[in-house]
């Protein structure tokens, strides 16, 4: 039986994925979580064998609970889920150690077919990724992106969304002077000099929603 973890904030998908999934007599949801924070608690409560996450939720995105689990037990398996298809962010999610990504506009047997693969783990991307476009030389931009690690593209998202670096700070439980450093960071990476900048890359990117000013 696989032991399955749902963390999203609409009630409406959790429950029917938890419906859909339940379909399989071989998996069963043990726990569901409405943010990245419940998420990680019922991960260190329920060990699931597969958990899946939401990208984009409130506070803290799926991408952080990603790096979390992943700090916590290297081997756990992650499978993201989103409504966008942004090769960046599926970038950003295998190399941050997710084992699947589907979007929310699959087929519905991706669902159970990516929380088997994720379970013997196989990476798994749902039908509707274009695998050969995904695969090919992304541009110069997704390159430099690339190279942010989970925590540096939290910090570069909530800054997006209109936060203060203490928002920051506070939210991920980190020091003002380490954001502050990320933000250098990120800035230098990205080959950005101001925060307008970032935001309309994020945008460009799914990375936030597009009438973030």
């Amino acid at each position: 039986m696989i032991r399955v973890l749902l963390v999203d904030d609409h009630p409406v998908v959790r429950a029917g994925y938890a419906r859909l999934l339940e379909l399989d007599d071989g998996i069963k949801v043990v726990a569901e979580a409405a943010c990245a924070i419940s998420g990680y608690i019922a991960f260190l409560q329920h060990r699931p064998d597969v958990t899946i996450t939401d990208i984009s939720m409130p506070h803290l995105s799926g991408l952080e609970l990603l790096r979390k689990i992943k700090q916590r037990d290297p081997a756990a398996k992650v499978l993201m889920s989103s409504m966008y298809d942004s090769h960046t962010l599926i970038r950003s999610a295998l190399d941050g150690g997710a084992t699947g990504f589907v979007t929310k506009n699959s087929p519905p047997d991706n669902l159970i077919v990516g929380v088997k693969a994720a379970y013997n783990e196989r990476q798994y991307l749902s039908d509707d990724i274009a695998l050969s476009h995904f695969g090919k030389t992304a541009d110069e931009e997704a390159d430099r992106i690339s190279q942010l690690s989970l925590r540096e593209l939290e910090i570069w998202r909530l800054l997006a969304q209109g936060c203060t670096a203490a928002e920051c700070a506070e939210r991920l439980n980190i020091s003002l002077k380490t954001v502050a450093n990320n933000q250098t960071q990120i800035k230098e990476k990205l080959a950005v000099i101001n925060t307008a900048a970032l935001v309309h890359m994020a945008q460009r990117h799914q990375l936030i929603d597009q009438y973030v000013n």
